[in-house]
Formats: C-alpha cells, structure tokens, sequence
C-alpha cells in the first residue's frame, strides 16, 4: 500500500514537471513569449551588464544645438546649407577617414545650386561616400477579372531616388529602416519586402573591406571556381550594389557557402587576425538571418560622438583646450543628427526607445543606431539568440527539474533549491549573454516556470496532506470516538490553539542589569537595543520548533508543547538553549553596544496552552506551576553564578548533552525540591576541560552531600585554581567552609534551600 502510495506521489510530481517543462516550451514557441522576452529580459540583460566600449574605429559625426548655434543656423538639418556637408567631407578625407556615412537624404535640389555642384564634387572626389536613401510603400489595386469588379491590393517598397547630381557621386547609397514597434530591438541586413535590397550597415560593411577583396576571391576561387569567376576580378571594377546583390544570390542559392569559405579562411596564412576577422564579419552578414539584434553599447552616445563644428573647425578645439585630439584615420564616420539633451530631440525626430533610453526622455539617435548596427557588424558580435530547439529544450529540461526539487525536498527546502536552481540558470544567461552575446529565455523560467512550479507542488502537497488525514481518521476510527480522532488529526505536526493540558518545556530568561541600564538610555535606543537583543533570542526558539509565549521587560517566556512527553521536544529546548547561549555571546562582543548577559532557566512538566483570559481580552500562552518553577530556576542563576540552569525533569533521557549536577533546590514558595543542573554543550562539541570540570564537580558535590567538608573543598580548590571564575564551585566552597566551621546537626540533608526569588 504504501510502495503504491509513492508510486502514485511520483507519477504526480513527474507529471507536473512536464506540464511545467512543456508550459515553458509553448509559451516560448508564442508571439506571447517572444515579446516578453524582447520587453522585459533583454531589458533586464542589458541593464545588467552595463555600458561596454564601442569599437573605436567607428564614429558619429552630430548635428546638434551646439553647431547649430555655432553656425547661426536652425536646427533642421534640411536646412543647412550643403555647402557645409562639402567642407565636412574635405576635412575628414584630409583627416583620412575610411567611410563617409550620411544619414541625411539628399533627394531634392536645395536652394542654392551652386552648393549641390559643390557638395557633388566634394563626394566624387572623396570617392568613400554612402548615403541613406528613404524608403517609401506602394499601395495600389489590381482587378483580376475582365468586369473589373474583383481588385487584390498589392503594396510594394521602394526607395526614393536620390539627386541625380548627387547620385552619380556617391560610392553607394542604400536605406536603413527601422521596425514601426514600440522598442527598437533589431534592423535587418537585407530588406525582403524592398527587393532583397542591403541595408546601409551592410553596404558600409562590404565597403569596408574592399581592401581584402582580392583575397576573397582567391578563397572563393578555391572553394568554387565557377562562382570566383561570376564576381569581377578585382576591387576597381566592381560597382558595389552589383556585387551585393550578386554575392547575396550566391549565397543564398548555397547555403553552405559560408561554412566553407570560412574554413578555408581559418586554414589561410596569409592574412593576419585582423583582416580574418573583417572577412569572417563580411561572411556572417551574407550567411545569417535577414534581421539582427542591435547589441546596444549603452545610452544615447555611448559611440563615440563629436559634433559637427568642432570637426569643421578643429583648431577651435585647440583654443578651447580641448584635451582629447580628434583622429579619424581609416575610421567610418557616420554623420547625422543626434540630439544630446531631450529639448534638442524635441525639436528634430530622428530617434528611437530603446533598451538604453534614458529616464530622462532623451532616445538614441537614428545615425547611432546605424553605426551601432554596423558596428556589430564589425566585430562580430550583433546578439544572437539561442537555437529555437535549443531553448525549448532547455525550458523543458528546467521546469521537469523543478517539478522534481518539489518532489524529492520538503516545501521550505524545495522552494529554497528551486530558487538556487532558477537563480543559477539566470547566472549562466547573464554570463551568455555577456561574454558570447548569446541570449537565452530569461524571463520564462523565473516569472512563469518557478512560480508555477511552487504553486503546483503546494496544491499537490496540500492534496497529498489532505489524502493522509483521511486515512488517519480512518485508522484510528476503529479505536477512538470522532471527536478525539478529530483533535488528533487537527493537532498532529501544530500545537493546539484551544485551552488544552500539554507536556512541555518552558524557557524563562532574564538579561542582568537591564533596569540600570534601561535608566541610562533614551528610550529609542533602548528599543533600538532591544529589538536587537530579541531578535538573537527569538531565531534559536524559532529554529528549533518552539514559540514565543511571552516578553516582558528584558525577559521572554518561551514554550515547546505537545499532547504527547516527547524526548524530541526537550531536546529540541536544550538545543535552543545553546544556541541563544552562543548567540547572546557574540551579541556582546558587538563593538559600540551595551552588554547584556542572559541567565536562562529550563524546566518541564504539565501545562495548560490555550487562551487564556475574559471579557475582549485574551492571551495565547502558558499556565501552570511549570511556568512559575522555571522563573525560580532562573532566579538561582544569580547565586551560583551561572548562565544556563536545566531542571532533572528536562535532562532525564538525553545523554546527548554535556551536564554538571548542582544537587537539589529548594525554589522560593515552593514545597518540593528541584533537581537542578547546568547545560554546558553538546557533548560532541565539548572541550576536555569542559568535561575535566563535570567529573571534578561531580566527585566534589558527592562528598558535599555526604558531609565529607574537606575532601569536597580539595575538589573545589582543583577547580577554581583552573578555573577562578567558577560560581558553581564558589558557591559551594562557601557552603563547606561553613558547614566545617559550624558542623550541621543530625538532620542535615543537601537541599539547598533559596529563600528569595
């Protein structure tokens, strides 16, 4: 029966590991998934691995309120004169920039011809100028039938001509959308609806390493001769957007094109780590998916980012003191507006929400969002996610371990383990995506797959609780009447909460000169310190399975209970005891804060747990004469100058613990002696001089009570000559000397009797 049982348990934990694992899987394969995904854990993941360095080859050139202001002109960029966009590219060829990117759209005539015939030359001459050109959609209506009465829409993306002037001057020209969402996350390197038309990161890209291409073709030449020979035979006789388009179809109709050129490239010695690189970069962006994550560098300019007039004018930068020297040889510069405060960006549109837009309301800048996507290009690292299956695989994986934690621990461990295991794996993502700029499901496992996990284990839990107590009633109800069989289930693994007679043991303890104190401070930093000295005391009792009963002043009353004498329950007391014992030393050792040594006494027996009161007021706690007997347990600390005092009651049966016997008390008010001793350790962490000084005392107090005066104060002498502190064999020495002085008469016994609380 009870093998079917767990079976049974297995079966169930097993099956809501799956529906966990499979939850995960689904809500991933979801449009659901993927935006929270994209909202939130990529958010997260970038937030938490920070700013990182942008390559230091790429570079914004601005067009911001500061050179606006220094050129008298309005902020627009349409309206500055090209004159100035001519001047521009002069200095940055005579610099040696490698690239000249413009994000601004040149595909009207301005009002000064004169200035575009100049800005044409200016880029003819350069011969490294790309511009962005606009996008634009075609609607329009088609019939189908002869009546003309069936129409299907079609809708076509184009770009809008630039200048002829202009476009006979450029080195290539190429758009650059944007996703219409609400967060900018990715681009695309190719647009499919415009035509498999490449993007100006791409062309910028193919650009850029026109210096390697003949090495290109001598690597395509081995994989594929008859390929090698469809591409012009070197760099001066390839126009770029016939090159793109024709290296796009190669290898789009090969798709293992990439994987062997890029071996043959690892195999190649004649090109160093760098030009590797660049070639490995220009493959990845013919060989991957259409669209790319933009693997931001951190908020608006966190590329490098220089605004137009100091570029135009760079010996101003020198008269200012600038200290950082503008160098722009062989690096891409990309030019456009990029507002550096959010009133500028109000005023000229050209930015996007992003994962680093800043509180503030200040975007990044379209030109930055280019760089930055040419930038990976560059190096190589645009975030990539992680193989669909992969990540499918991984969250079932995940969430049938979850279902199985749940399983195999308790709840308070099983939670604790789930969280270690949910927390590990979002550590191994952080590092992914921080190092490889691999991204993984983040949020999934942690705000669905953990919370679902714990709420199904409970229901199960709660389910399988449920299931035993029904078989407990059954059992015991051939035995017992309902209504005993019902207290039982009720109270089994609790304590009772109505007026009930219980066995338990009763801790009474008392900090020494709190009133002295408590007249010394302010009354918030007694609470203060108090709260404090509580919280030591209360985390052993907690820990430990006891409750708090009562607290009053400095002193807590705390109590272990339950309808049956358990030997578990005076030890777990015993345990706590040592526990606050250890606790309250290091509490004083606390720099800066008042000391409050705690006596503590224990004893156990028959109580009434219950509330306990009348009228509108009632109090949860414990009464008896076991409540009262502990308080004078306690008391007797303050004579024999010890800490913790345990009661023949408490100890009786647990050989686990380390004790030193102090003989029989007679407590103040009370008519029958109490056999007292002193909880030392647990004696597997007992020390040997620990264990030296029971067996003295113990020899000692055997001669005390067997009126042996003298061979009892050797023992005692042993003692306090090793230990002078020792209140025990103080208190005792005294009682010998007196009794040697003045012999007891005949019918002296040992009881100790203490005649004030």
């Amino acid at each position: 029966m009870l093998k079917e049982i767990n079976t049974i348990r297995w079966l169930k934990h097993l099956f809501l590991g799956i529906v966990i694992g499979l939850t995960g899987a689904i809500v991933h394969l979801s449009p659901a998934g993927l935006w929270m995904e994209e909202k939130f854990g990529l958010y997260w993941l970038f937030h938490l691995r920070g700013t990182v360095s942008a390559p230091d080859n790429v570079v914004v050139v601005a067009i911001d309120q500061p050179s606006a202001s220094r050129f008298n002109l309005p902020m627009t960029p349409q309206l500055w004169p090209r004159e100035l966009h001519a001047r521009l590219i002069e200095q940055l060829i005579q610099a040696g920039a490698s690239i000249i990117v413009f994000d601004l759209i040149f595909d009207t005539p301005s009002a000064i011809t004169a200035y575009d015939q100049k800005l044409a030359l200016s880029m003819k001459t350069a011969g490294n100028v790309v511009l962005v050109e606009r996008l634009v959609y075609e609607d329009s209506a088609l019939s189908t039938d002869a009546n003309e009465k069936n129409y299907n829409r079609m809708v076509k993306e184009g770009p809008i001509p630039l200048l002829p002037l202009i476009d006979d001057a450029v080195q290539a020209h190429a758009p650059f959308p944007l996703p219409k969402k609400e967060r900018v996350n990715h681009y695309w390197v190719f647009k499919t609806d415009a035509g498999d038309m490449p993007t100006i990161p791409t062309v910028v890209l193919q650009i850029f390493a026109l210096p390697l291409y003949e090495d290109f073709i001598r690597l395509l030449r081995t994989v594929n001769p008859a390929y090698a020979a469809q591409l012009p035979n070197n760099k001066n006789m390839a126009d770029i957007e016939d090159l793109i388009f024709t290296l796009r179809d190669l290898f789009l109709n090969d798709p293992d094109l990439a994987h062997r050129l890029k071996t043959e490239l690892n195999r190649d010695a004649n090109l160093n780590s760098i030009q590797r690189n660049t070639l490995h970069a220009l493959l990845n962006a013919y060989s991957g998916n259409d669209t790319r994550y933009l693997n931001f560098y951190g908020p608006p300019r966190s590329i490098q980012t220089i605004p137009y007039h100091q570029v135009l004018y760079p010996d101003e930068n020198k008269i200012a003191g600038q200290s950082r020297a503008m160098n722009f040889q062989d690096k891409v510069i990309f030019v456009g507006f990029s507002a550096a405060t959010q009133p500028e960006q109000d005023i000229v549109r050209d930015d996007y929400h992003t994962v680093f837009s800043n509180p503030d309301g200040l975007y990044i800048s379209g030109v930055e969002i280019a760089a930055t996507a040419f930038a990976n290009l560059l190096e190589n690292k645009p975030i990539r996610t992680f193989p669909l299956m992969g990540s499918v695989g991984i969250l079932f994986v995940l969430g049938l371990g979850l279902g199985i934690v749940f399983m195999l621990l308790s709840n308070q461990s099983a939670v604790v383990a789930s969280i270690a295991l949910v927390l590990l794996y979002a550590g191994s993502v952080y590092y992914f995506f921080k190092e490889l700029s691999v991204w993984l499901p983040l949020i999934n496992p942690v705000f669905l797959q953990l919370p679902l996990a714990f709420f199904g284990a409970i229901t199960l839990k709660y389910d399988e609780e449920k299931l035993e107590s029904q078989q407990l009633k059954k059992a015991f109800g051939y035995f017992l009447p309902d209504r005993v069989v019902n207290d039982i289930v009720k109270n089994s693994g609790t304590m009772a909460l109505n007026n009930q007679l219980v066995y338990g043991a009763c801790l009474a303890t008392d900090a020494e000169a709190y009133t002295a104190l408590a007249e010394k401070m302010e009354p918030q930093q007694l609470g203060q310190l108090m709260n404090s000295y509580y919280a030591v005391l209360f985390e052993p009792v907690k820990q430990h399975n006891g409750t708090v009963s009562d607290v009053v002043g400095d002193a807590m009353l705390a109590i272990w209970a339950k309808t049956s004498a358990s030997s578990d329950l005076r030890k777990d007391a015993c345990l706590a005891c040592l526990d606050i014992a250890a606790a309250i030393e290091c509490f004083n050792h606390t720099p800066n804060q008042p000391h409050l040594p705690t006596r503590m006494g224990l004893h156990f027996g028959e109580m009434l747990l219950g509330n306990i009161g009348a009228l509108h007021h009632f109090e949860y706690r414990a009464v008896g004469d076991i409540v009262n007997t502990t308080s004078r347990i306690q008391g007797v600390n303050k004579y024999l100058g010890t800490r913790l005092l345990v009661s023949g009651q408490v100890i009786t049966g647990l050989d686990e613990f380390l004790i030193r016997p102090l003989g029989d008390f007679l407590l103040t008010g009370k008519s029958t002696p109490v056999n007292l001793f002193e909880l030392i350790a647990h004696k597997q962490s007992a020390s040997q001089m620990q264990l030296w000084l029971c067996e003295t005392f113990s020899c000692a107090l055997k001669a005390y009570q067997d009126q042996q005066w003298t061979e009892a104060c050797d023992g005692l002498y042993k003692i306090l000559d090793m230990i002078p502190e020792d209140g025990p064999s103080k208190f005792f020495l005294n009682l010998c000397k007196k009794n040697e002085s003045v012999p007891p008469v005949d019918s002296w016994n040992s009881i100790i009797r203490i005649e004030t609380k």
